[in-house]
């Protein structure tokens, strides 16, 4: 994944939570689009609610998806 396609997840509007699946099948939810800090080929996903921080690369990224929402 570019970080440019990363970014277009983060800039939607209205934001929509959507969840980051990685290739050894890991997962995060990103819920809020200033959490996410995007590099070049990284990404750091921050949970400030408990207090981690993640650092994934971008080419470990195999999908993104929405996450339901009660809309949904």
């Amino acid at each position: 994944m570019l970080a440019d396609d990363f970014r277009d997840f983060l800039r939607q509007v209205p934001f929509r939570p959507f969840r980051v699946t990685l290739t050894d099948g890991r997962y995060y939810d990103v819920k809020h689009p200033e959490l996410p800090l995007v590099g070049f080929s990284v990404v750091e996903l921050v949970f400030p609610d408990v207090a981690r921080r993640v650092t994934v690369a971008l080419s470990h990224v195999m999908q993104i998806e929405y996450l339901a929402t009660a809309q949904n």
